[in-house]
């Protein structure tokens, strides 16, 4: 199976065999090639236009919550409905031009639910390429942050085996793309092939409420070996991370002297370093495929620090691919804390403390512990769409709320949600 692929991708789907390599970027150039007056041949400027896109609707059984994939999503299906379409839907689409086997460009534009509810479109990808060599590649602008195996097209869900790709490894770092450089090298060695990936940039994400997500200096590798029917994985990341928000909060505990102010430089999300890093493993012989990844990140602020895992199978039946996979994620770090000492506060302030406490503990229940069991079905029903069933069972742990938002009276971290997904994934 042959698919469009994002440019200066070559990925290998698990999706169905045998081993479907997708291909959506400089593959898909076709370059026209010219006889100037001493025989050269040079490749002339060439276009290339691609899309993909997701239909999805999903179903929760828990009222209590709502259940979300990405921590940048306002709401979810659950509390807010029983039924959701913006869950897992989006649109892309992707402009690639080619001037000379040496030079080339992207633009990648996404379509889906935003933080505050619209659906403008966000440019993911837009730089430059220099192929300095044959092995050598260079390129400046908006690029794709390599971490885990489905860093290049996890926005393609047509590219994914399941109908999402688990959120307890994935959902820890929302952010998907750089502003910045990077270098990519490949070599082989007989039957193993390599590729090693640096980068270097910066990103920012605009709030709803004002204030911003920003990632500076932030640097790291990917390196991915190939073996066969095997690939190997390992990228990691470091970034000095603001989130600018919760002011009050942490400007209200510096009120309270040393304490408060030993707190407040303790979870506060202003300029924390963040680092993650993440190994994974693919197995994909045609008939069947195996994958497993692990991510660990740790923030050093109230975001917490966190370990994720996930591992799923699948066979295929033809068209069709049935699939199981667990995913967990656990704190790495306190999700309570006893925060100020009131004992010997007057009453006015002993109030103050124990609201700023409420909301500091209340806030530290967002730091994701949850396990999901997962089974599902993908059926290629056409040329470059496939259909997906999936369900899920969720259960947040330790006092957590997992992967869940606008949690309401009678939500209990412990107990299992149920969410059954159906999409509709397609490439053009």
């Amino acid at each position: 199976m042959h698919v469009k692929q994002p440019a200066e991708l070559r990925i290998t789907a698990s999706a169905r065999g045998p081993r479907p390599v997708l291909r959506f970027g400089a593959a898909l150039i076709g370059f026209a090639c010219a006889a100037c007056a001493h025989a050269d041949e040079l490749a002339k400027p060439a276009w290339s236009f691609s899309g993909f896109g997701s239909a999805g609707v999903a179903y929760s059984n828990h009222a209590h919550a709502d259940y979300i994939t990405s921590a940048l999503k306002p709401d979810g299906v659950g509390a807010s409905g029983r039924w959701s379409t913006s869950l897992d839907s989006r649109l892309g689409a992707q402009l690639n031009y080619t001037a000379n086997d040496q030079w080339s460009a992207v633009v990648q534009a996404v379509t889906e639910q935003r933080l505050d509810n619209s659906y403008r479109p966000v440019i993911e990808w837009a730089n430059v390429k220099y192929q300095a060599s044959a092995d050598l590649a260079l390129r400046v602008g908006r690029i794709a942050l390599p971490m885990f195996l489905a860093a290049d097209y996890r926005k393609v869900g047509y590219a994914l085996p399941w109908a999402r790709s688990p959120v307890e490894v994935y959902g820890v770092i929302p952010l998907t793309s750089s502003d910045g450089i990077d270098a990519t090298y490949r070599f082989n060695r007989g039957a193993v092939k390599n590729v090693t990936q640096v980068f270097f940039g910066q990103t920012r994400l605009a709030l709803p409420a004002g204030g911003a997500i920003e990632a500076k200096r932030l640097a790291g590798f990917a390196n991915t070996t190939e073996y066969g029917a095997a690939s190997v994985r390992v990228s990691m990341l470091r970034t000095d991370l603001t989130i600018d928000i919760l002011r009050d909060l942490f400007d209200g505990l510096r009120q309270f002297g040393p304490q408060g102010a030993g707190l407040a430089e303790r979870y506060a999300l202003d300029n924390k370093q963040v680092t993650a890093l993440s190994v994974g493993a693919n197995y994909d012989p045609g008939r069947w495929f195996v994958m497993s990844e692990v991510g660990r990140m740790r923030t050093r602020s109230l975001l917490g620090d966190t370990t994720g895992l996930y591992a799923t199978a699948g066979y295929r039946l033809g068209a069709f691919t049935p699939y199981v996979a667990y995913a967990r994620v656990k704190a790495d770090s306190a999700t309570t804390e006893r925060g100020l000492d009131l004992s010997r506060l007057p009453p006015a302030a002993a109030r103050a403390g124990t609201i700023l406490n409420g909301s500091l503990n209340a806030l530290l229940t967002t730091v994701p512990a949850q396990r999901t069991i997962s089974i599902g079905a993908r059926w290629d029903c056409g040329t470059d769409v496939a259909l997906k069933l999936q369900l899920d069972r969720a259960t947040p742990q330790d006092g957590s709320r997992g992967t869940f938002t606008n949690v309401q009276p009678g939500f209990r971290s412990g107990s299992a949600v149920n969410v059954a997904s159906a999409l509709l994934d397609f490439v053009f």
